[in-house]
């Protein structure tokens, strides 16, 4: 028998109980669209991780007192207390070559003030480097000389504090008070918006670090370190130069590293992986429907074969063989099952357009999700028709036609 006169069969078979393949195609259409939309759920938030992340600075470096330290000391008593230092900047700029800007960050903690308005908001101690390194940049005025500027009362403010202490007027050359000391408004930050960890990126207020370090803190110490290396690819090598480079200052000599340095690539690959997980459990979850779907494919072929043995009867009678019945069959499965599988993607697609548009969540679709869910719905269709089928096939021309 061809296979176009078997498709013909199993479609006349399908349409006799259009209740009975619509429930069966039901099932498989809601799994298929169940396992795109997590599949696009999981791409899109780690393509918006990465995004935000690479918003942040694609090739920047974190050096940062390793974890056996706290505040810049070390936990072991048998140890000498290990800082970062102005120095260690210095050294960084001097001597590496994997890297293009250096900055140190020393924060003060305090309120914001502009005549009777006032804002919570840490002060940040940086270099101008610090802007190239975390992609921000000036809206107007200017950013302050790291040379000329130097310990000076002026600092560089976001939108969130402009938009809260100078609601109605141009900020430039206005000044702020924080912890009563004075700071002279000259230059404003272009809006970044909130970071993929819900930190506001604009209500900042970035002034010299030396200004930090010695009108508020009267400290030497720098909390953190943030470089970026000279291209994309260049990050490990940084990372092990920074690390050298830091060794050679203290002539370090213990095994375990005084510092920690970490780079946005080593960041992005461990949130990706996280987020790899979460779409294989979702994915998974949602494969579930997709295996009911089937096993109802199963249960419905059972009861065709047993509604339809004299007419298997008849066709063996006049001639049909085992593997011709086996086919009819099995080609109704398939059939159920990619029709259930095409449905099942549009509804997919239509569903993550919706979420995207109206819950604003990221979600991508991917070719592959959808080529997969389609291969899957076939293959569902084989498995779950194969052994109804076989059972059909095997059947006794004589006992079949005595069948009531």
């Amino acid at each position: 028998m061809s296979p176009f006169t078997l498709i013909k069969i199993a479609f006349r078979a399908l349409l006799r109980n259009r209740m009975r393949t619509f429930l069966s195609v039901l099932g498989i259409v809601i799994g298929v669209a169940a396992v795109i939309t997590m599949v696009a759920m999981g791409e899109g938030s780690k393509q918006s991780i990465k995004s935000k992340i690479s918003a942040m600075g694609t090739n920047a470096i974190t050096i940062m007192p390793s974890s056996s330290f706290r505040g810049g000391v070390q936990l072991d008593a048998n140890s000498s207390t290990v800082t970062l230092e102005e120095a260690d900047v210095i050294a960084l700029r001097e001597k590496a070559q994997y890297i293009n800007g250096v900055s140190p960050m020393v924060t003060a903690s305090g309120q914001a003030i502009v005549g009777n308005k006032n804002e919570a908001v840490s002060l940040s101690g940086i270099s101008s480097d610090y802007l190239k390194i975390r992609n921000y940049e000036i809206d107007q005025g200017v950013m302050f000389d790291d040379k000329a500027d130097r310990m000076a009362k002026v600092c560089v403010i976001g939108q969130t504090v402009v938009s809260t202490l100078f609601p109605d007027t141009d900020p430039i050359g206005k000044t702020i008070r924080y912890k009563n000391i004075p700071l002279k408004v000259i230059g404003t930050l272009k809006a970044k918006g909130s970071s993929d960890f819900g930190q506001d990126q604009d209500e900042v207020i970035f002034t010299p670090y030396q200004t930090v370090m010695k009108r508020f803190n009267a400290t030497t110490n720098i909390r953190t370190i943030y470089a970026n290396s000279i291209g994309e690819g260049y990050a490990s090598l940084a990372s092990e130069e920074i690390m050298k480079i830091l060794k050679e200052r203290r002539s370090w000599k213990e095994p375990r590293d005084p510092f920690r340095v970490r780079t946005q690539e080593e960041m992005i690959e461990m949130i990706t992986s996280t987020s790899d997980l979460l779409s294989l459990v979702l994915t998974a979850i949602a494969g579930i429907s997709l295996l009911v779907g089937g096993i109802g494919i199963m249960n419905i072929m059972y009861v065709s074969v047993t509604e339809r043995t004299r007419e298997i009867g008849l066709r063996m009678a006049i001639g049909a063989r085992g593997w011709d019945i086996l086919l009819q069959f099995l080609f109704e499965s398939v059939m159920i099952s990619l029709l259930g599988g095409l449905v099942g993607i549009l509804l997919g697609v239509l569903a993550t357009t919706g979420v995207k548009l109206f819950l604003n969540w990221p979600m991508s679709i991917t070719l592959s999700s959808v080529v997969v869910s389609f291969g899957v719905c076939f293959a569902t269709g084989v498995f779950f028709g194969w052994y109804p089928a076989r059972k059909a096939s095997r059947l006794d021309p004589i006992e079949a036609l005595r069948f009531e």
